[in-house]
């Protein structure tokens, strides 16, 4: 049996490697008031995307670094507050990050 290696991606946030497939995709659509930063767990949204783990530790630590604009490649800071509503909306996952001990 072959097994297929699976797409590896870095967490803006807490800088931190995973399959893509732990990680929530964000991108930055142009709306009337400049860019605004959306989740796409479908990981089908056109354009360039962010990664970062669904975590608000992450996020936060993102939003601190101001991550999203220098990953996205965008002139200034995206409003974040739709990513956020999606973020606390969500259930907490148990984390599984590399080094992490549970």
């Amino acid at each position: 049996m072959v097994r297929r290696a699976q797409p590896e991606r870095t967490c803006v946030g807490c800088r931190q490697r995973a399959p893509a497939s732990e990680l929530l995709r964000i991108v930055a659509i142009d709306d009337e008031a400049g860019y605004g930063l959306r989740p796409d767990p479908a990981r089908r949204l056109p354009g360039r995307g962010a990664n970062m783990h669904p975590d608000p530790a992450c996020f936060a630590q993102a939003v601190r670094r101001r991550a999203f604009g220098r990953a996205l490649r965008l002139a200034g800071v995206p409003d974040d507050g739709a990513l956020a509503e999606y973020l606390t909306r969500q259930p907490p996952r148990p984390a599984t990050r590399s080094g992490e001990v549970r």
